[in-house]
């Protein structure tokens, strides 16, 4: 793949044209599928990787034609589950993702609003006061587990607007609560739930777009977070800035907000903080369904609702979901919080920090890799004041580990061979205890460690596995010789060769 495959992609069918010509990457299957728990339970084997049970792995995205209960839907899976497809679809490598939605973010181009006849969105319309309208027939939501507090929509990309802030777009759990209603749950500190709360206090009702099926630059800038993206900011000039041009938007039809006009399916209302409903307020199984961390989240007991007034979709529309802890919250996730990151130690300490990679087994989220190049002394302290700084920048980040340049960050077992032979835990385990993390660790409770004040509260460490600067000859990787191994294994799948072959 090169720089550039990605160029034809601004929606999400233009995504999936470009994968069906690539072996591997798409699967379509026409046969029957449940979306209450078997469609994921069959994705779980298929593609799902990141922290889902195990047997899992990671494959193709899955196009499923034939859903149960709703003739004629279709729903995709698995997208951004593979860190090459999303790179093909990106228009660059799997290395470079991380380059290239840093690069995204310092050319950030505004949306743009269109008028209704260039939007696809709204090819069909259906509105709440319709006779027959049910969410739960218009769409087919999935469950990921058989305990799940009902049927969600994992990949809504939920825009809300603050007539003093401006306008914020974030992914949030969305459950159906009935015909017309979705619970909303708010992870602390999202910027949306701050224009909720300004809405309420005002007295103002707070309209909302929920945009389903996009290019996936649209949802990977949309993670973008604090300090990196402040109040107000619209991620969606992010992905203008990865694709070099701007997001069209559309007014919606039922509320006064807009929606991404190329989206599959977008459903319009209001958000009520008014009232408050358990989020399994119809099965009362105590849980939401599996959140990244690759745990059961529990259900909330009080949520809001968003009052839906509209769904709109293209003609044959496509749902688009994942499975909650896979690798394409990984990557949906990770690939963002890297790039916030990288070019937060760009800028504070240039040079240091080569490349940064968000670990699956953190989801994306918690766990965070970073390769360093020390040139001196004096740089054995300054890696571990870039992890400080990646702590600092993202502060649902947990743990950070140190490598060196010649370790593979991508290879966990590179990884592991580095904090293996080159850190001694008395000396080279670092940790800051007692600051904000994440809620939906369930490490990271009072119950767990009394210590901690309140949910969410946890001890960040940096694990330092890079050699000292003083002793870098001891710790030199045994090298080989450079050999195109091609002629001499024709059969085996050997297609990238290290370009200086036979230099040595």
């Amino acid at each position: 793949m090169t720089a550039g495959t990605g160029a034809a992609v601004r929606d999400l069918r233009s995504a999936l044209d470009l994968l069906t010509g690539v072996p591997g990457q798409l699967v379509e299957t026409d046969r029957e599928v449940d979306p209450a728990g078997e469609l994921a339970g069959v994705y779980r084997y298929v593609g799902a990787g990141g922290t889902v049970e195990r047997p899992t792995r990671i494959g193709p995205a899955m196009l499923f034609n034939s859903v149960r209960g709703h003739p004629g839907a279709r729903v995709l899976v698995g997208l951004m589950a593979n860190r090459e497809r999303l790179a093909l679809l990106l228009g660059t490598t799997p290395h470079g993702l991380t380059r290239t939605l840093a690069d995204g973010y310092l050319a950030s181009c505004p949306p743009v609003v269109v008028g209704a006849e260039e939007a696809s969105c709204q090819q069909i319309v259906h509105r709440a006061e319709d006779d027959g309208f049910d969410l739960r027939r218009l769409l087919p939501a999935p469950t990921n587990s058989d305990l799940d507090a009902g049927p969600y929509f994992c990949l809504g990309l939920v825009l809300g607007s603050d007539p003093e802030l401006g306008t914020d777009v974030t992914i949030h759990r969305l459950c159906v609560q009935g015909r017309d209603e979705l619970s909303i749950f708010f992870a602390p500190g999202r910027h949306l739930d701050a224009f909720r709360q300004r809405a309420a206090a005002a007295g103002r009702p707070f309209p909302v777009s929920v945009n389903m099926g996009l290019d996936p630059a649209v949802y990977l800038g949309a993670v973008f977070e604090a300090p990196t993206t402040p109040l107000g900011y619209n991620e969606l000039a992010i992905a203008g800035g990865v694709r070099g041009e701007p997001v069209r938007l559309v007014d919606c039809v039922s509320v006064e907000e807009r929606a991404i006009a190329n989206a599959e399916v977008v459903i319009e209302g209001y958000i009520d903080s008014d009232h408050l409903v358990a989020e399994d307020q119809h099965t009362g199984t105590g849980h939401a369904m599996p959140e990244f961390p690759g745990y059961l989240g529990e259900a909330h007991p009080a949520l809001p609702l968003i009052k839906v007034t509209a769904v709109t979709t293209r003609r044959d529309p496509i749902l688009q979901t994942l499975v909650g802890p896979g690798e394409e919250h990984v990557n949906l996730a990770g690939v963002a919080m890297e790039a916030c990151v990288l070019n937060a130690l760009d800028a504070a300490l240039p040079g240091l920090v080569g490349d940064v990679y968000a670990h699956r087994a953190g989801g994306g989220k918690l766990l965070v890799i970073l390769r360093c190049a020390k040139r001196s002394e004096r740089d054995d302290a300054r890696v571990r004041q870039a992890a400080l700084v990646a702590l600092g920048v993202y502060s649902e980040l947990k743990h950070v580990i140190l490598v060196d340049e010649d370790v593979d960050l991508f290879d966990t077992d590179d990884v592991l061979w580095a904090m293996t032979t080159r850190m001694q835990g008395d000396l080279d385990v670092l940790v800051v205890p007692g600051v904000s993390g994440h809620v939906l660790d369930p490490s990271q409770t009072p119950a767990y460690n009394p210590r901690l004040p309140a949910r969410g509260t946890t001890a960040k460490t940096i694990f330092d596995a890079t050699a000292p600067f003083r002793l870098r000859a001891a710790f030199e990787r045994a090298h080989f010789r450079v050999v195109d191994p091609r002629p001499f294994a024709p059969g085996l799948d050997l297609d990238d060769p290290m370009p200086d072959a036979g230099a040595r």
